[in-house]
Formats: structure tokens, sequence, C-alpha cells
């Protein structure tokens, strides 16, 4: 599988390889761009920066999952999140 084939929440960067990861809309249907944890009956749950998010996410995503300590996912969090749609605009 490519890269670029790898759908990830463009809030968080988490993979979401399974439907049941996506937010959802205001209507009640998919959003298959961002979470759950993320984005909930059309809104983000949490209004926070893009350094919060990054703090927030750190623990998740260190100790070989997928990156083997906090620096660095730190770094390739700094990388990866001003290219995300909910950042773009916010950096």
């Amino acid at each position: 599988m490519s890269e670029e084939s790898i759908k990830i929440c463009q809030s968080c960067a988490m993979p979401l390889n399974d439907p049941n990861l996506w937010g959802s809309n205001a209507d009640g249907s998919k959003n298959e761009d961002y979470c759950l944890y993320c984005y909930n009956d059309g809104r983000f749950t949490t209004e926070e920066s893009m350094e919060e998010m990054i703090e927030s996410c750190v623990p998740h995503t260190s100790h070989n999952n997928p990156w083997p300590d906090d620096a660095t996912a730190h770094k390739a969090m700094h990388e990866i999140f001003p290219k995300l749609k909910r950042w773009q605009n916010r950096v």
C-alpha cells in the first residue's frame, strides 16, 4: 500500500483505515476527513492550538506506536500537522 493511499485524520493524523473511526457531520453522516475523537456532530470536539493537539497526541504515538520516543513523535508531528486541513490556515 502506498503512503498516498493511507487516509489520515486531518486534525490529529490518526490512520482512518476503518470507517468506524470516522467523525460525524451535523446531519449524522460520516465525515471521512476527521476521526471521531476530533470531530463529532459537525464540529471539532476540542478547541485547541496545533501545539496543544501535538502535546495531547504524543503519548499515543510514542513508544513504537509508531515513533520510538516522545522527541521523535514531536519532530514528526511538527512536520505533518501543518499540512493537515485543520491546521493549514491556523499556523
